[in-house]
């Protein structure tokens, strides 16, 4: 009888991002490959309803900081009542407790890292040492954790996180009336942006170079959508109103239809300073088949196979992105055209789910 790997994810987050929708696709991947699957988080994050919504079972804990008892004793019973071989973690908070929870009660640690903000070097902090194996979701930060953090090389992988090429096929989708559903005309100019409002997204060189590009170019109607929501929300509504940007900005909160949202793009761009792994935003609009500018965030040059256009975050790089495509269209269509089969091969769910089952197998002893 073939043994059932059931992996415990731990997830300190309360927020809905990139990360945490990793992590719900990455389960529900593995959940149809014949994992069993549940997760650990508190009570009020929004990765718990996402959860729930896919019959995916949870445990609700404080997950109170690095030395939080109550949860770390209550992971090792849910670990031993479940018959848990794996837990993964995500955030820091849940890493410490959930590694030694893991490794006290048995079972395999794998440690995901999301982020690509440099992990301290202390001593001190050497949790991810106790790692029987690391996940990364790009290549520079798996060489910064060997080469910063003591990581052994043969335990630590880039696994970027995977697209849904059914979900994300632009054949699907009727750009009219995606363009209808996000009240843009088929006439006008439509630059994008998906990314949770936070300082790290750097909304704001996104509002500079929009009010670059509007003045160099006056007879274009450019509209500019801001998909997301998040904490920088009031910030950004105040530099729209700054730059006299209200007629051609459109905040559209959070959006579960993205793939209708980037059809209905001209050019996707993002704007990231830092802390990218493989933005997943990236990946879902090259599957697209959609005109890229990218800021060399992290580990956004994985993606850059001379289907997108690179750029470094400041706005003046942004702007001459953004002027390449938006005067040559022969240009943007020659990037757009190579957009979806330069990555459709590395960047998959089904290329993550196959990669990732392979070291759980490997660390099981799993044959097959």
């Amino acid at each position: 009888m073939e043994r059932v790997i059931k992996v415990l994810h731990t997830e300190w987050s309360d927020g809905w991002g990139g990360q945490e929708i990793r992590i719900i696709n990455e389960m529900l991947a593995l959940r149809e490959k014949g994992v069993e699957v549940f997760l650990a988080c508190r009570n009020h994050a929004l990765i718990k309803q996402k959860a729930l919504e896919n019959s995916i079972q949870i445990f609700i804990l404080p997950f109170g900081g690095n030395t939080d008892f109550k949860t770390l004793f209550s992971l090792m019973k849910i670990i031993k009542d479940n018959q848990i071989n794996i837990v993964n973690t995500h955030s820091g908070k849940d890493t410490w407790v959930g590694g030694f929870a893991a490794k006290l009660a048995g079972a395999k640690f794998i440690r995901t890292r999301h982020l690509s903000n440099r992990i301290r070097s202390s001593r001190t902090n050497f949790i991810n040492e106790l790692a029987d194996y690391i996940f990364t979701t790009g290549e520079s930060v798996r060489l910064d954790m060997v080469k910063y953090n003591r990581i052994n090389p043969e335990n630590i992988q880039s696994i970027p996180t995977g697209v849904d090429t059914d979900i994300f096929d632009p054949e699907k989708y009727d750009r009219n009336e995606c363009r209808k559903k996000f009240n843009v005309q088929n006439y006008d100019f439509t630059i994008g942006i998906v990314a949770v409002l936070r300082q790290f997204k750097r909304h704001d060189l996104f509002l500079q170079s929009a009010n670059i590009l509007i003045k160099k170019y006056p007879d274009k109607k450019f509209k500019f959508l801001i998909a997301g929501d998040g904490p920088m929300k009031d910030v950004i509504k105040d530099q729209i109103n700054k730059f006299d940007l209200q007629n051609h900005i459109i905040m559209l909160g959070h959006v579960e239809a993205v793939p209708e949202l980037l059809s209905a793009l001209d050019i996707f761009i993002l704007t990231s300073d830092s802390k990218e792994g493989v933005p997943q935003s990236v990946m879902q609009a090259l599957m697209m088949g959609k005109a890229v500018i990218a800021t060399d965030a992290g580990s956004t040059k994985d993606l850059s196979r001379d289907n997108l256009v690179l750029v470094e975050s400041n706005v003046g790089d942004i702007v001459n992105g953004l002027d390449r495509l938006v005067s040559n269209d022969t240009e943007r269509e020659r990037i757009s055209s190579n957009a979806r089969s330069s990555i459709i091969s590395d960047f998959s769910i089904s290329s993550m789910s196959k990669k990732i089952l392979r070291v759980y197998k490997s660390l099981l002893e799993i044959n097959g």
